[in-house]
């Protein structure tokens, strides 16, 4: 018997969200900072992936709008402007992060564990793949422990990015095949710009201390 056209859309949705989380926990692990902005330009290509497929199958066009601007923002544009940056400001990788690699892993593997346990209740809200909402909530607590953990501020950066990611993913797995297209744009846009200037902040935190720890803003005086 033929696999009904939907039910094989909604299993490739799983295994692209599931290769999303897979994504991120290298980037948990990844300390070159190159390899960090292309591990999350893969993120990005996956959650296009997804977008595609969600507005070719279902008919949810205004997603099709989503995709199209995480290429070419979150695949192309802010990934060659972050390496761009990093060759310039010339630090290559994170050195030392608050807790180290392997206890970064185990916290991740157990936030995604949570992050099952509280989608769970709202499984009848996916129309998308099974437990897609649990991995979009998982990349959101994965990146803000990130965010938290990392002391370079383009790890940062990046982890803010996988969050919104995150965000995205969980809006296009619910019933209404994502949020209302003015919502999503304007979502996209800030979430560019705020990049933007962080990077420009990137710069000037080099310029001063000769380094990128964001620890440093601590030597900061009146």
């Amino acid at each position: 018997m033929n696999t009904p056209p939907t039910e094989t859309s909604s299993q490739f949705i799983t295994l692209l969200a599931s290769l999303m989380l897979v994504v991120q926990l290298l980037l948990a692990v990844q300390r070159m900072l190159v390899t960090n902005i292309r591990l999350f330009a893969l993120q990005s290509l996956l959650l296009a992936a997804i977008a595609t497929v969600v507005a070719c199958v279902f008919g949810a066009w205004h997603v099709l709008v989503v995709a199209v601007l995480t290429l070419i923002g979150k695949v192309l544009f802010l990934p060659w402007w972050l390496e761009r940056l990093v060759r310039r400001i010339k630090i290559g990788q994170e050195i030392h992060p608050f807790v180290n690699m392997p206890a970064s892993m185990l916290i991740c593997g157990a936030l995604t564990v949570l992050s099952y346990v509280v989608a769970r209740p709202f499984t009848s809200l996916e129309r998308l793949g099974s437990n897609t909402l649990a991995v979009a909530i998982a990349l959101l607590l994965t990146g803000f422990f990130l965010m938290i953990n990392r002391r370079k501020a383009i790890t940062q950066v990046l982890a803010l990015l996988t969050m919104e990611n995150g965000v995205m993913l969980a809006a296009i797995a619910l019933t209404t095949y994502g949020m209302p297209l003015v919502v999503e744009i304007g979502i996209f846009f800030d979430v560019v710009i705020a990049v933007m200037v962080l990077g420009i902040l990137v710069f000037r935190i080099r310029e001063s201390f000769d380094s990128m720890d964001v620890s440093k803003l601590n030597e900061l005086k009146w």
